[in-house]
């Protein structure tokens, strides 16, 4: 399963000295993805994650939320999943696919 998802802190609060703020809270949840050990990628908008399952991917995701929250009065999350049980790799191999089928179309 793929968990695309992209939490940002509103609400103030969220400025520290010498930091953009957004970005720092934002490093925190990246933080948490990195840790959990997880197959993951991030993006200047979207961070993904493949897990077995829903639960073990949820419990990630939720886990970078409370990490924004820890630094925010409010937190917005945007998640999109690909649930495709009994699928795995999925993270490299969709985007793989697409790029063999241009190599083809170049010909």
């Amino acid at each position: 399963m793929l968990f695309a998802f992209s939490i940002a802190p509103s609400g103030g609060g969220t400025d520290a000295p010498g930091s953009d703020g957004v970005g720092d809270a934002v490093a925190e949840a990246v933080r948490v993805v990195r840790a959990s050990g997880l197959p993951c990628e991030t993006t200047s908008m979207f961070t993904t994650i493949e897990s077995e399952t829903w639960d073990e991917g949820m419990a990630v995701v939720k886990a970078a939320v409370e990490a924004v929250q820890a630094r925010a009065p409010r937190v917005s999350l945007v998640l999109k999943a690909d649930i495709r049980p009994g699928h795995t790799g999925q993270l490299r191999a969709k985007v793989e696919r697409v790029e063999q089928a241009l190599r083809k179309s170049q010909g």
